[in-house]
């Protein structure tokens, strides 16, 4: 039996790197989930985070996906593993969960000639240190520094990304991070939503500093790990439908879906309970 591709998110930053999959893979079916009565998960328990994951991979398998990406920095870095390792022999062999850390942090080392990176994202990913773990296994001879921003992803979904007060927070995080290591040369932009930045925080960033994004890298990821496996790719359906689903109000995250998937989308609501 034959489905879609399942990509998910605590809300809907996870709708940048949809964007860029379906850009690169258009002709397979998506379903896009949005927890977003339950978001954001930056700042929950490592505990939690997994909780709510694995009940929302779970929704996914029930819907037919015989594949998940995990569209969100926080649920890769705090549930992915412990999937991965316990719960997919559990729930079916066949059944493959990815996420967004690892296809970033293979190829982060390509960019930086100081061997200096700058890692910009929540809470929660800062402090799991998975960026910093993963990067050393590809590139021990990089190192990492790390800046947290919790005020943008509020910023983002306020619609507040052209405001004077996104300027003083992006400056801010910025200047801190390059402060911590003035010699980065390469900055990873390890939040979904931040893509809606990006125009601020290029301005706020000296212009030999390579500024990176996660949706054409985990596209490009996807694309090659199907290619890879076409045991996964069997099972895929390809009629290029998108269906998308949210856990609180419609309104609501079909007014923000635009802002982060250039083009209008229209959800249906489910309860996870």
């Amino acid at each position: 039996m034959q489905g879609p591709i399942g990509v998910f998110d605590s809300g809907y930053g996870g709708l940048t790197v949809l964007k860029e999959i379906v850009a690169k893979l258009p002709e397979y079916n998506y379903i896009y989930l949005g927890d977003n009565a339950r978001a954001p998960y930056g700042n929950r328990s490592f505990e939690t985070v997994y909780h709510y994951t694995l009940q929302c991979v779970e929704w996914f398998f029930q819907q037919g996906c015989p594949l998940v990406v995990l569209a969100c920095n926080t649920a890769s870095a705090k549930a992915l593993r412990t999937i991965q390792q316990n719960d997919l022999e559990r729930i079916g062999k066949d059944k493959r969960v990815l996420g967004v850390i690892r296809p970033t942090t293979e190829i982060v080392g390509q960019y930086s000639k100081s061997r200096k990176v700058g890692i910009l994202a929540t809470n929660g990913t800062v402090q799991s240190k998975s960026y910093v773990i993963e990067i050393e296994k590809f590139y021990p001879d990089i190192e990492v520094v790390q800046e947290a921003c919790p005020m943008w992803v509020p910023l983002v979904e306020n619609n507040e990304s052209e405001s004077h007060g996104a300027d003083y927070f992006i400056k801010k995080h910025i200047h801190q991070l390059l402060k911590k290591e003035p010699r980065i040369d390469t900055i990873l932009l390890a939040c979904t939503h931040y893509p809606l930045l990006l125009k601020k925080i290029v301005e706020y960033t000296p212009v030999d500093i390579t500024i990176l994004s996660q949706g054409d890298i985990v596209a490009t990821s996807l694309a090659d790990y199907l290619h890879r496996h076409p045991e996964i790719q069997t099972q895929l359906i390809k009629e290029g439908t998108k269906t998308f689903y949210t856990t609180d109000s419609t309104e609501d995250f079909d007014m923000h879906a635009n802002n982060f998937f250039g083009e209008a989308v229209q959800s249906k609501h489910i309860d996870l309970g």
